[in-house]
C-alpha cells in the first residue's frame, strides 16, 4: 500500500477499514490527471469549505516545490523579459480541480431560475467529460443536489468518488468508489474527511511531482 496511506492508518487507527478505498480513490485520480483529465468537488456548507480546501491542495504546491518545467520557463523568459522571469519562478505546476460550490453569481442565477438542487449537476453537465472525475461530499449521504451531480457524471462517463459517513446513504449504487468513515455524527465525519483528503493529496502530488519537475505538464 502507498505509505502515505500507511501513514494515515496508523495516525487514525480508526479508518484502518478505509484505507483500501482510499487506494482506490487515488488510483482514480491519477489515472484521471495522467490522461489530462480535471476533478469536479461539491459539498454542502463544512463540506464545501472542503472541497475548496482540495482544491487549494492540488492547483497549487502543497508539501512539494512544483517548479515550471525548463521549456515553459524558457518560453515566459523568453517572450516576456523582466515579467517573464518573474512569472516563471513563481508560476507552480498543478492539478486541475474546481469546486463546483466557488461560483456565487452562477450558483445564485441557476438556483433563483431553474432549481437549487441541481446546481452542482448543471457545471458536471457542462464540464465534465469522460475521463474525469467527481468527487462528492455528503455526511449523510442524502444531500439532494450531490445525489443528482452524481447522476449527471455518471451519465457523463465521469467516473465518481465519494466521501461520507459510515451508512454511506443514497450515495452507494452512484459512487465507483466509496469512502464511508465508521462515524455517525456530521461533526465527526467531517474530522475524519479531512485526514483523508489531505493523504489523497499528498500522494497523488508525490506521483505527479515527486520525480523530475514537472512532468505530467511538459
Amino acid at each position: 500500500m502507498n505509505p502515505t496511506f500507511t501513514s494515515l492508518g496508523e495516525s487514525y487507527p480508526d479508518l484502518l477499514p478505509c484505507l483500501p478505498d482510499v487506494a482506490a480513490a487515488y488510483d482514480l485520480l491519477t489515472t484521471c490527471f495522467s490522461g489530462r483529465g480535471k476533478l469536479l468537488v461539491c459539498g454542502n456548507g463544512g463540506s464545501a469549505a472542503d472541497a475548496e480546501h482540495i482544491v487549494g491542495e492540488l492547483v497549487k504546491a502543497f508539501m512539494l516545490p512544483r517548479p515550471l518545467p525548463a521549456p515553459i520557463r524558457a518560453r515566459l523568459e523568453a517572450g516576456h523579459g523582466d515579467a517573464g522571469r518573474y512569472l516563471a519562478a513563481h508560476l507552480q505546476g498543478g492539478l486541475p480541480a474546481i469546486a463546483l460550490s466557488a461560483h456565487t453569481a452562477l450558483a445564485t442565477a441557476f438556483a433563483n431560475d431553474v432549481a437549487a438542487d441541481l446546481v452542482f449537476a448543471q457545471q458536471v453537465y457542462v464540464y465534465g467529460q469522460p475521463g474525469d472525475v467527481l468527487l462528492a461530499l455528503s455526511t449523510s449521504g442524502r444531500s439532494a443536489n450531490v445525489l443528482h451531480a452524481l447522476r449527471t457524471a455518471r451519465s457523463r462517463g465521469v467516473r465518481t468518488v465519494g466521501l461520507t459517513g459510515r451508512s454511506g446513504g443514497d450515495m452507494i449504487p452512484l459512487c465507483d468508489v466509496l469512502v464511508r468513515v465508521p462515524f455517525d455524527e456530521t461533526p465527526r465525519i467531517q474530522e475524519r474527511h479531512l485526514p483523508i483528503f489531505h493523504a489523497l493529496c499528498i500522494a497523488v502530488e508525490a506521483h505527479f511531482f515527486g520525480g523530475p519537475a514537472g512532468q505530467l505538464l511538459t
